[in-house]
């Protein structure tokens, strides 16, 4: 579930000078860290809209160069939450943790000045969609969008042969995108070889306020070659129809 050991090395710079470290302590000791990228024009006069984005399971903060270009071309900053035990961030993670710390992470967002409260998009890859989809579920925001992800967690032990009940971190996201009108855009591949696109329309199936998009990819290629244009498109008008950017061109 967490493989934080095949995750690629911290990197010695941050994505720009203005990039804003955040840093919350741990129960046990140490520290958990998130990277506040900015948006392009980000003033306290004039506040940018937030995405909020978790990262796969052999990730980190520090290689999501094309995810920050993109959101900051939409003039929104982006808020990057590490996961216990990975890059900068001590102990060890769990769902319970990792989703603790996230709304933590989102309090400290909302007291700046230069963030617009009020237009919080949440975005979560593959694992990430986990995190993504429980925060959804626990802090203010307007969007949800939830990429090559699972229905749960608890669902892929099957994949392995194991009962759902051995899933220690289930992230029972189909128990949560029923629970609310939130609006969600969900994609996934239609040839995913990691995370199956059954999972993906199960989420389409579950959503209440859901649209869904497959691109014709696998898991770690997403969203495909020649795809990339459609894919950040996608997810411009999704933000411009609820309202969390007011241009819908990236």
């Amino acid at each position: 579930m967490f493989p934080a050991d095949m995750a690629p090395e911290p990197m010695p710079m941050l994505y720009n000078a203005k990039t804003v470290e955040i840093k919350l302590d741990i129960e046990d000791g140490g520290q958990v860290v998130a990277w506040l990228a900015p948006a392009p024009g980000l003033t306290s006069d004039n506040p940018a809209p937030v995405a909020i984005f978790f990262h796969g399971n052999a990730e980190i903060i520090d290689h999501q160069h094309t995810v920050v270009e993109g959101y900051q071309r939409l003039g929104c900053a982006i808020l990057l939450p590490e996961y216990r035990g990975y890059g900068r961030s001590d102990g060890k993670p769990s769902e319970e943790a990792i989703v603790g710390d996230a709304v933590r992470f989102c309090d400290e967002l909302i007291k700046r000045p230069d963030v617009d409260s009020g237009r919080i998009v949440i975005h979560g890859r593959s694992l990430g969609g986990g995190p993504a989809a429980q925060l959804a579920a626990r802090f203010p925001c307007k969007a949800l969008i939830l990429e090559s992800t699972f229905s749960s967690a608890a669902a892929m032990a099957h994949k392995y042969g194991a009962p759902a009940c051995l899933a220690r971190n289930p992230f029972r996201t189909d128990r949560v995108l029923n629970t609310f009108d939130l609006p969600t855009l969900i994609f996934h591949g239609t040839r995913d070889d990691i995370i199956p696109v059954a999972h993906g329309r199960r989420l389409r199936d579950l959503a209440r306020n859901g649209t869904y998009i497959e691109y014709d990819c696998k898991h770690n290629d997403f969203p495909g070659r020649d795809n990339e244009e459609a894919y950040w498109n996608e997810i411009a008008h999704f933000l411009s129809r609820t309202r969390v950017i007011e241009d819908s061109q990236p």
